[in-house]
């Protein structure tokens, strides 16, 4: 089974990561995605909105419960923080040495010459970028070393959802239902995250 991963703060998971990874291993072939939560991401190492790691694993879990496209690693629990995708990718092949797929939004493309060894991390992986429509990529603001990574970008949904904002909602008093999967929002409610 081909395996695409995706990393991320997942704070919380919502629909739109759900939907758009789905659609980019469908595209590039691949037969399910691994979702992959941070345990400290770096760029958010002081983010006092960030739920504990143990709670957004918990919520990548519900939210893929049943559904057989998705499963869950806690590697990044496991390693030490803040949580690099380099040193991520080396676990995963010490387990298993395989071509480890990894998937980026496209508005992380334009940061990757800043993450942690980002030349040898496009070495050791295979890095897959998720286009959104009407939004280009710049490939003239990044070094040449990085243009390769064209063949591997794939068109996704635009769907107009994000963690940022179901905080928001959560803080403001209002409703998140339909913005990510009920399982999701009853632990949210039941373990008074993000207010």
């Amino acid at each position: 089974m081909a395996d695409l991963w995706f990393g991320g703060s997942f704070n919380p998971i919502h629909h739109a990561h759900l939907i758009c990874a789905r659609a980019a291993a469908e595209q590039a072939g691949f037969d399910r995605v691994v979702l992959v939560p941070s345990a400290i991401s770096p760029h958010k190492t002081n983010d006092s909105a960030m739920a504990p790691a143990a709670d957004r694993l918990e919520m990548c879990r519900l939210a893929t419960a049943n559904i057989t496209h998705f499963s869950v690693s806690d590697i990044e629990l496991k390693l030490p923080t803040p949580s690099f995708t380099l040193q991520t990718v080396r676990a995963l092949t010490a387990q298993n040495p395989r071509q480890i797929n990894w998937l980026i939004g496209g508005d992380m493309l334009l940061y990757l010459p800043q993450w942690r060894q980002p030349l040898d991390l496009i070495k050791e992986a295979s890095l897959w970028v998720m286009a959104r429509p009407g939004s280009e990529l710049d490939w003239s603001k990044l070094p040449l070393e990085y243009h390769p990574l064209k063949s591997n970008v794939i068109q996704t949904p635009l769907i107009d959802i994000s963690a940022s904002g179901i905080r928001q909602r959560i803080t403001a008093g209002l409703g998140i239902d339909y913005l990510t999967p009920p399982a999701v929002v009853d632990y949210i409610r039941n373990r008074g995250l993000y207010r």
